[in-house]
């Protein structure tokens, strides 16, 4: 098969890196890719956010199979134009990608089908916000309703950060995503991810994951795209597991069938866990970055069997088969993410780090330049390792992230502090 993977980041990078394993892929192109994409894979450059630029690339490159990695390519309709075409994709379509397109769209889904989440209500207006603010008190937490590049979501611990939320957003911190806000009841409790593909019918779950959002150690400081993550989270029982595919999950899919747009594709639902009970926090209609690149160490060459009965509704059939182990991640980001940094600064070492199925650094944002790797993104390098238990896959990553050479990049030192 020729295969297209449509990003560049970490989690594009894993998910290349799991179908380059499989025999079933006989071409691998990554749009637009980076730096570590490109030693195993074809990159080109393309907007893969233009349904009919997308559509004219695969068919003057006789691709098979598509793999939308980030979410903007999904809203924008890329997976619809691709399915218009006759080209096999993995992604849903985008009516069915509002699920993360639209923060409210999401709550009114669950309020229809009693899926246990946060109170919550929607303003359009800056002073209509800041009244319910101070009605409610805080801790609350204020979001831009559309997509914010995993952005956009404040946990206000106070009201004044609250009100300042508000005024941020509708300045237009956040794009066209900020055109509304969401405000929503703080839920406490341990975060945790669960991944599941979904046909248009049939729900199979692929795994747990736990990610680090906040930049400081001992979850502190301001939130990002994640600092790390490790798979599974033991939080994540079986019978937490059951509760969510039966109260949240499979009512949800059921209900985007019912209003005549039927998901299909990985969705991945956070959720907060409180007291033995999971509540929905929100859903994320892709792979999460970085959740996706130990799922993929975990996963390895049947991933692309799973997605490709996804895409041709065979999941009934199918089931994720996990070894009893474990992988983590370590993010290295550019010094002073997740506020302004550097592009540029040389990163060394890589060359020399082992590559196997149990070691691998992913690049997020990396470019090559005068035959060098260098930093082009905030979150710049993911550490990633395997091993039987969760403390030696820690002590695996760390391994590596020390073996790199890279004063410019930092990283957080406890990755998995939770479940160790």
């Amino acid at each position: 098969m020729n295969i297209l993977v449509l990003g560049g980041g970490g989690r594009e990078h894993a998910l290349a890196w799991a179908i380059k394993q499989n025999p079933k892929c006989d071409r691998l192109i990554v749009a637009p890719g980076n730096a570590g994409i490109a030693q195993i894979a074809e990159c080109a450059a393309l907007n893969a956010e233009k349904p009919a630029l997308v559509v004219r690339f695969c068919e003057e490159n006789a691709i098979d199979f598509v793999v939308i990695g980030p979410e903007a390519p999904l809203a924008a309709g890329v997976a619809d134009a691709l399915r218009d075409a006759g080209i096999a994709c993995f992604g849903p379509s985008s009516a069915a990608a509002r699920l993360e397109a639209s923060k409210a769209f999401t709550k009114e889904i669950c309020d229809a089908v009693g899926a246990p989440t946060a109170r919550w209500a929607q303003f359009d207006k800056a002073e209509a916000a800041k009244a319910h603010i101070r009605a409610e008190g805080a801790p609350i937490v204020v979001k831009a309703d559309g997509l914010a590049a995993g952005k956009g979501v404040i946990v206000a611990m106070d009201e004044a950060t609250a009100l300042a939320a508000v005024d941020e957003i509708f300045a237009g911190a956040f794009g066209e995503a900020g055109a509304s806000v969401v405000i929503e009841e703080f839920m406490a409790g341990e975060e945790a991810s669960f991944f599941v593909l979904v046909d248009g019918e049939d729900v199979l779950p692929i795994g747990t994951a736990q990610d680090h959002k906040r930049v400081g150690e001992g979850d502190t400081g301001p939130n990002t795209g994640g600092m790390g993550a490790y798979s599974p989270a033991p939080i994540m029982t079986e019978a937490l597991q059951a509760q969510v595919l039966d109260e949240i999950i499979r009512p949800t899919m059921a209900e985007m069938a019912r209003r005549g747009t039927p998901y299909q594709g990985v969705l991945y639902a956070g959720l907060m866990i409180s007291e033995g009970r999971a509540r929905l926090v929100e859903y994320n209609v892709r792979f999460g970055d970085p959740e996706c690149q130990v799922l993929m160490m975990r996963l390895g060459a049947q991933a692309l069997d799973l997605m490709l009965a996804c895409t041709e509704e065979r999941l009934a059939k199918c089931r994720a088969n996990w070894a009893d182990d474990h992988a983590l991640t370590v993010v290295l980001a550019a010094k002073g993410y997740p506020g302004a940094y550097e592009k540029g600064s040389v990163i060394g070492g890589l060359d020399a780090l082992a590559e196997d199925s149990s070691h691998m650094v992913f690049h997020a944002g990396t470019a090559r330049e005068r035959g060098q790797v260098v930093a082009a993104g905030g979150r710049v390098l993911n550490a990633t390792a395997r091993a039987d238990t969760l403390a030696e896959a820690q002590a695996r990553a760390y391994a590596l992230v020390d073996a790199i050479d890279w004063p410019e990049g930092f990283c957080r030192r406890d990755i998995g502090w939770r479940a160790l």
